[in-house]
């Protein structure tokens, strides 16, 4: 019987899959498809945690005692529900429940709030627990657009449209990158969102929460501040503090800043809020949560009270440092004139150099590793191929390299985008300034970096 063409419809790269199905033909031995899938990851961890360096902005690498918390035997156990033995679906979790109770207050001890929640197991997950617990269909909610650094998570093609919400743009001064404040009070009053959600993936500046929370009070308006990105920075007090600013509530990502197991995190301030929210959690979204990853959770939050306002503030520094420094080597930067950032992003208009797919990709092959980003100016039909390379300083940051390197960084970059070197030739320089660098700072295994003195570090 012939198929339908439809059926044979696939997301995936087909090159690559039928590369993977190759490697399964040529043997008959499952032992033999596990080695294969071994050797991916070695030749991964060889390359990419080697012998790269890192300017991915949602990337952070863990601590040793973190990293090997998510290999821990309490990953096997299950411990659906809530925290407390009549609470729990299973018995024999009194020690799970130890993890978990000291995961919850180390959070609410990182970001100075009330109530926290760590069950979730993507950073998008706290956007969708928002809007099940405090939205219905049909409700106007107020987002950033993509091209001004808005993420999907809050636009039709995420959570919110999933939630059959009507998505309306927050304006944005596309020169200052920021929000245009005149015109979403005009808009915001006019169509009177129940949520304002500012989710941005794009984030170099901190956003004005208070002046948006107040125009949205007004007829009862939340405001949602998204952190994915900015959640290491707000514990570590060098961004913002959205809850003591208007915010209601405070959705995270573990990873990036924070420097956690990829996974989410909720906080909030309002006990009227509690129900809602952790019903929206338990049982709708989250069953087993992976209590690993809990656990390396904690310890991660545990190191961002230590170490987090060294560490984030050196991150900032970076990043400041690396804009001007890829600047004064003739590759664009975004807010040039703000100052490029006052967080861990830069963001460069690779336009002139073929966009950011082909320039991400350029970069790679010298070993340093950045991704493509909307910017201003985008459409979004530019999706695949936009004008803008996003980098970030979290990775390099925690490997102890400070302002000074940058320009190091920089240059490896300007050589191949300015000068047309050959990418292979970089890499080689690139490797050598690597290899040296292999462990990781700012936590309880390595303490602070050669380069911080006790002192200031202190």
């Amino acid at each position: 019987m012939e198929q339908h063409p439809a059926a044979n419809f696939e997301v995936h790269d087909p090159t690559i899959l039928a590369q993977a199905r190759a490697i399964m033909d040529a043997t008959e031995s499952p032992r033999a498809w596990a080695q294969a899938v071994i050797e991916a990851v070695t030749r991964n961890e060889e390359w990419r945690g080697r012998r790269c360096i890192n300017l991915l902005a949602p990337e952070a690498p863990t601590s040793p005692t973190v990293r090997a918390l998510l290999a821990s035997e309490i990953g096997t156990r299950a411990a659906e529900g809530h925290i407390g033995r009549v609470n729990r679906w299973f018995a024999g979790t009194r020690h799970i429940d130890e993890v978990e109770a000291l995961c919850v207050e180390l959070l609410k001890t990182a970001f100075r709030c009330r109530y926290a929640d760590h069950r979730l197991m993507g950073s998008m997950l706290g956007n969708l627990t928002v809007y099940h617990a405090l939205s219905q269909p049909g409700d106007t909610v107020m987002t950033a657009a993509q091209p001004f650094g808005g993420h999907s998570s809050n636009r039709l093609d995420g959570p919110a449209g999933t939630r059959g919400l009507n998505i309306v743009d927050v304006p944005f001064d596309p020169v200052e990158l920021e929000v245009d404040l005149d015109a979403f009070a005009r808009l915001a009053r006019q169509v009177k969102p129940k949520l304002v959600v500012m989710g941005m993936s794009m984030t170099l500046f901190p956003l004005p929460v208070q002046q948006m929370s107040d125009i949205i009070a007004e007829w009862g308006g939340k405001f949602i501040f998204d952190g994915a990105h900015q959640a290491g920075l707000i514990a570590g007090g060098q961004f913002q503090d959205p809850l003591n600013e208007g915010a209601v509530v405070l959705t995270g990502s573990a990873g990036k800043t924070f420097s956690g197991p990829q996974s989410g995190m909720i906080l909030w301030n309002d006990p009227a809020l509690t129900q809602p929210l952790t019903e929206a959690i338990f049982p709708v979204l989250v069953a087993t949560h992976q209590v690993n990853r809990v656990a390396a959770l904690a310890v991660a939050a545990a190191e961002m009270i230590e170490y987090g306002a060294v560490y984030m503030a050196q991150i900032v520094k970076n990043a400041q440092a690396l804009g001007r420094a890829l600047a004064e080597r003739g590759i664009p930067v975004l807010a040039e004139a703000r100052g490029f950032t006052r967080s861990h992003q830069v963001i460069a208009n690779v336009r002139q150099f073929g966009g950011g797919l082909e320039v991400a990709h350029r970069l790679a092959e010298a070993n340093l590793i950045a991704n493509k980003n909307l910017i201003p100016g985008d459409k979004p039909a530019d999706w695949d191929r936009p004008s803008g390379l996003r980098l970030g300083t979290i990775e390099i940051t925690r490997l102890g390299l400070m302002e000074a390197d940058m320009a190091t960084i920089a240059g490896f970059m300007a050589r191949v985008l300015v000068e047309g070197e050959e990418p292979a030739s970089v890499r080689r320089d690139v490797e050598d300034f690597r290899l040296p660098l292999q462990d990781f700072y700012y936590n309880f295994d390595n303490g602070w970096p050669p380069a911080l003195g006790k002192t200031e570090a202190a």
